[in-house]
């Protein structure tokens, strides 16, 4: 995986790595939980485990169902409250960063002109494609859709009605996108973004954002949940069961494989039917439902191999490293995140995506060569103690933090020079 030279920097080098900083960590949380809650709740305790001062701007999207559809609409393009809120909240704790996780859609992007407004740095962490896509995951129709990248209103999302499968709730989306395009939001308000992985960072570059604005930060596990004996003799598939995925692609493999490899499916989702229908048919696949997290990386740490069969464009794909930090090789669709992340034949194997038979042929090859499977489950550790832990995150993120604060000093200095003359 590349990570911008910039954030490579050794810690030493940055005047802010050795100094506590005032962090305002922003997010608004989904009415279904995911990953990106996660990563927020994550680099929080992180951020406070190295003795900063961290604050949290929360809102929640269970508060939509009291709103009428002008009055979510309105909210999305530009929320008043939030910007109100926001700089009241900036002014409190002082604030030099806003690290913005998800703002969509109650927060909206009024909170980074609130955040500027009262003299914080901006940075907003990119982990979905929501300002280049209305649907936020590039995939339709069983497979992956650049249609909209780049374009300034992206009508192809209204048509195909890629957020919630209609087309005003499409239309609002798509809305966000053209406005914030117009007003220059995602150019000038934001002052440094950050790509989990190389592949979500050139998407993003495709679609307009600024090269210089632009770097990567993988996500981390920490705290380090320990290496796993990897004696189970199974695989695990740890998602949401849903299509994008690659649900499909699992079961369809381990149809080929007819069994002969222990299956263990944790996890719940619209596609939890074709689970119980395979379970009828197909021997060895133990549908786990949903787990407890430290249950989680027990499981995955006694597993022979991890199964990640996304057929969406993944800007990361965190149980990748929650594997490699137990241990556990992965066998991953070759695009998207999953390209950036797993190193063919080292941490683990690559196939065609949405190809069932190419993921049981890689299944077959790793569970016949114990040497191989040893080997990778060594580098796979090596591959998290290099660049997945909290400190490792940890420096990047201060590297970060000091680029996108003098980004917006030297704003500020431009803006006086040009009030002056």
């Amino acid at each position: 995986m590349v990570i911008d030279a910039y954030l490579r920097k050794p810690m030493w080098a940055d005047p802010c790595f050795m100094t506590p900083m005032r962090i305002l960590v922003a997010h608004n949380f989904y009415q279904q939980a995911g990953g990106e809650d996660e990563v927020f709740r994550a680099e929080v305790a992180l951020l406070r485990r190295f003795g900063h001062d961290v604050c949290t701007f929360e809102l929640h999207n269970d508060a939509l169902a009291e709103m009428s559809k002008i009055g979510m609409l309105t909210t999305t393009l530009w929320s008043g409250s939030a910007h109100r809120d926001m700089r009241q909240k900036v002014r409190q704790t002082g604030a030099e960063v806003v690290h913005f996780h998800n703002t969509f859609p109650r927060i909206s992007p009024a909170a980074y002109y609130a955040a500027r407004m009262e003299g914080a740095a901006v940075v907003q962490t990119l982990h979905n494609f929501r300002l280049l896509c209305p649907g936020a995951n590039l995939f339709r129709d069983g497979k992956a859709c650049e249609e909209c990248i780049g374009k300034r209103l992206p009508m192809a999302g209204i048509t195909h009605k890629c957020y919630r499968q209609s087309t005003s709730a499409s239309a609002g989306v798509a809305a966000l996108i053209a406005t914030h395009h117009a007003m220059g939001t995602w150019r000038n308000a934001v002052d440094l973004y950050l790509a989990p992985t190389e592949f979500a960072r050139k998407k993003f570059l495709a679609g307009g954002l600024p090269v210089e604005k632009l770097f990567v930060k993988p996500n981390f596990v920490d705290p380090d949940p320990g290496i796993g004996l990897g004696d189970g003799g199974y695989a695990v598939y740890v998602a949401r069961l849903s299509a994008e995925k690659g649900l499909e692609t699992l079961l369809a493999g381990w149809e080929k494989l007819g069994g002969s490899v222990p299956l263990k499916i944790v996890g719940d989702g619209p596609l939890a039917h074709l689970v119980a229908q395979t379970q009828k048919t197909t021997p060895n696949i133990e549908w786990l439902g949903r787990r407890a997290l430290a249950e989680v990386y027990d499981i995955i740490g006694r597993a022979s191999m991890l199964i990640f069969p996304s057929r969406c464009y993944e800007t990361f794909g965190r149980v990748a490293v929650e594997a490699y930090s137990k241990g556990t090789p992965v066998i991953a669709s070759n695009h998207g995140a999953p390209g950036d992340i797993v190193r063919e034949g080292k941490t683990g194997l690559l196939f065609e995506p949405g190809n069932g038979n190419a993921l049981a042929d890689a299944v077959r090859k790793l569970m016949a060569d114990p040497a191989l499977l040893a080997a990778m489950r060594r580098e796979s550790r090596i591959e998290y103690e290099r660049r997945y832990t909290g400190a490792a995150n940890h420096a990047q993120l201060m590297t970060a933090y000091g680029r996108a604060i003098e980004a917006s000093r030297s704003k500020a200095r431009k803006k006086s020079a040009n009030d002056a003359a």
